[in-house]
């Protein structure tokens, strides 16, 4: 597969390639110059679309288990083979480091080759000389997965995988803003699945809504922001379409006052600052001790000025710009209104020069609990860090948030830290380290940050149903037939 001329990206349906109805530009965000023209799905190509998927629906759902976990593993192969221009190509799209996009590519093979040691639960419930009773998981049937502009492929793992495992065939959607390297793992896995298990589309806002309502699809896999997840509820609720909602956060890391502030600095600034802060599970709100307050703000600092912004292409570039021009300004309001606050800057708390949508690293130094910075996921490079005198009012502060995604907290103690890590409210909990994830570990938001669960056996099991099948043995006496009750009167 040749991505170096970033041209003629097409859909994918029924293992065929779709021109779209129409086409729109794909922005770099480094530059704002256009990469390529993308397909635009209209209503009618995403009813081929889901017809495709579930004419291929019986053929993949009756492929033993053992044959199915094979051909995840052949997409996990076949992607990795073309990681040299596949992160070219997302680098350009999503404006990420080479380093972190290679890293991405082999995440998705990493993830896929995971998920597909898992089986599937049968539970034998009854084996009697009367009846035999088991349950089992069966496969929801079309699955629609849509995927964010952050992780365009890496998140696509954490749902193709499971999807596929367990037996329903997909529609694939990308984020209008990083559609291109999805388009093209479409056009390579043509010849790696059969016709229709995995179709991909591509197009504007409006398409997200059309799959939500589409009567032809069972179950809806999405990953965003709370408030879109809300409409993808809406748009599942009068057909009763099955949803798995991955959705915003707001994370808290907690350092104790014993941390040892050298060796956790930098962990603590790739928690929050890894692909530019565009990450779900990043820290977003990190409460200090004072005792270590200003001295863990100073390396964090120190740490920030050593790291480069730039184009993802460049040598040495760690950070690249914010993915889209919508998210830039949102980020851009956020820092124009502690600025009008007043709030103390660490570092950074500008815009970048000249063109593309870059924002210096920045540090905001103990903002008002009340403050936007604070309260608000900002999902780019700017990091509140706020301080605190008693533990029990850092874990309360954490915990008022409307969000539940993840949390950390930081320590010498491990012990104490796990004491304090057991009463944050949120899914996922990390003692001295942050955002390690692995396909065999459930990971679910709780409160506003998502319904159902991701990855793990229990991620496997949102793409299934049960299903009891209860066989009456033929040597099973008969039951006996109802008695008449006695008449009776008042």
């Amino acid at each position: 597969m040749d991505t170096s001329a970033f041209t003629d990206f097409t859909m994918t349906v029924a293992g065929r390639a779709v021109a779209g109805a129409a086409s729109y530009e794909v922005l770099d965000p480094a530059d704002e110059t256009v990469v390529a023209g993308a397909p635009v799905c209209s209503p009618e190509q995403l009813d081929q679309a889901v017809a495709a998927a579930r004419a291929a629906l019986p053929g993949w759902s009756a492929t033993p288990l053992e044959e199915r976990r094979r051909l995840v593993l052949a997409v996990a192969d076949a992607v990795e083979a073309q990681l040299e221009p596949l992160k070219r190509l997302l680098t350009r799209e999503q404006g990420k480091s080479l380093d972190d996009a290679a890293a991405e590519i082999l995440g998705f093979g990493y993830w896929l080759r995971g998920t597909a040691a898992l089986s599937l639960p049968e539970t034998v419930n009854e084996d009697s000389a009367e009846r035999l009773s088991v349950t089992r998981r069966v496969p929801l049937g079309v699955v629609g997965a849509i995927v964010p502009w952050n992780y365009p492929l890496g998140n696509a793992g954490f749902k193709l995988a499971p999807a596929l495992l367990a037996g329903n065939t997909v529609v694939w959607k990308p984020s209008p803003f990083t559609p291109l390297v999805t388009l093209k793992v479409g056009e390579l896995l043509r010849e790696v699945l059969p016709p229709g298990a995995l179709n991909v589309v591509s197009g504007g806002a409006e398409l997200g809504p059309w799959m939500t309502a589409h009567p032809g699809i069972d179950m809806i896999s999405y990953t965003g922001s709370t408030r879109t997840g809300r409409e993808v509820m809406a748009g599942a609720a009068p057909t009763l379409t099955r949803v798995t909602l991955e959705l915003g956060g707001n994370d808290a890391a907690i350092v104790l006052p014993d941390v040892d502030v050298p060796a956790v600095a930098e962990k603590l600034f790739w928690g929050a600052f890894a692909n530019s802060g565009q990450v779900c599970l990043a820290i977003k709100r990190l409460y200090v001790h004072r005792d270590v307050h200003q001295p863990l703000l100073r390396a964090l600092a120190a740490y920030a000025a050593t790291v480069r912004v730039g184009r993802g292409t460049e040598p040495g570039v760690r950070l690249g710009p914010v993915q889209n021009r919508p998210q830039y300004e949102r980020v851009l309001d956020l820092l124009r209104d502690s600025h009008a606050q007043g709030h103390r800057f660490a570092a950074g708390g500008r815009a970048g020069e000249g063109t593309g949508y870059f924002v210096a690293p920045t540090l905001v130094d103990d903002p008002p609990e009340s403050s936007r910075i604070v309260q608000e996921e900002q999902f780019g490079p700017v990091l509140p860090v706020l301080r605190f005198d008693d533990v029990e009012d850092a874990v309360a502060r954490a915990n008022a948030s409307e969000y539940g995604l993840g949390a950390s907290v930081w320590s010498s103690d491990p012990e104490a830290a796990l004491a304090v890590g057991r009463r944050l409210r949120a899914g996922t909990v990390w003692i001295n380290e942050v955002q390690h994830l692995t396909p065999l570990v459930t990971f679910a938001g709780h409160k506003q940050s998502g319904l159902g669960s991701e990855s793990g056996a229990e991620g496997l099991l949102e793409y299934t149903a049960p299903q009891t099948v209860t066989l009456r043995r033929a040597t099973a006496p008969s039951p006996s037939p109802p008695q008449p009750r006695p008449e009776t009167r008042a």
